[in-house]
């Protein structure tokens, strides 16, 4: 396992528009991180936290204001290997969202993708590195492509890459919103 999880200090400054704009009625998601040497790593792949705190050594908690996207990755081990590898790629939800229930995160949110196993999570983190190598943040790419990703690794096809002009469409489609 090569990833760490993102210390709190490493954690880039927030714009105070974001900070401004949360109330004391704004729901949030709580998402539970933990790093524990050779035994668990439930870390942040991509997504921006408007706050982060530290429980203890081993467990902080990321909070994001609803309609963020966020991708949050598990990695388990015992002492005969690795026994669980799990992405998952979530949106926050607002109070009238139907979310789902994921262990971990409260109060849930809506799962865009979810790849199961070492081979599903190999096959999803070169598409987020790919996407970054365009220069686009993970967090701002469309929520149908997730989705789609997550039906490509259900269906067991060929997963599709994310362009620089699927997401101009994408764009001029939201500011037509």
């Amino acid at each position: 396992m090569n990833a760490r999880p993102q210390a709190v200090n490493d954690a880039p400054p927030l714009p105070h528009p974001v900070l401004s704009s949360i109330t004391n009625d704004t729901p949030l998601t709580r998402v539970s991180l933990a790093f524990v040497k050779h035994r668990i790593n439930v870390y942040l792949r991509f997504g921006h936290p408007v706050r982060e705190l530290r429980m203890d050594r081993w467990r902080r908690y990321a909070i994001f204001t609803p309609a963020a996207v966020f991708c949050r990755v598990r990695w388990e081990s015992n002492d005969y290997g690795t026994t669980r590898w799990q992405l998952m790629v979530l949106q926050a939800c607002t109070p009238l969202d139907a979310v789902q229930r994921i262990a971990g995160i409260q109060p849930g949110a809506h799962l865009l993708l979810c790849a199961e196993g070492e081979r599903q999570v190999q096959s999803v983190l070169p598409q987020i590195d790919a996407i970054e190598a365009l220069g686009i943040d993970p967090v701002a790419v469309s929520t149908a492509y997730w989705s789609t990703l997550g039906n490509r690794l259900s269906a067991r096809l060929p997963l599709p890459a994310y362009t620089v002009e699927r997401h101009a469409a994408y764009l001029a489609g939201e500011v037509l919103r």
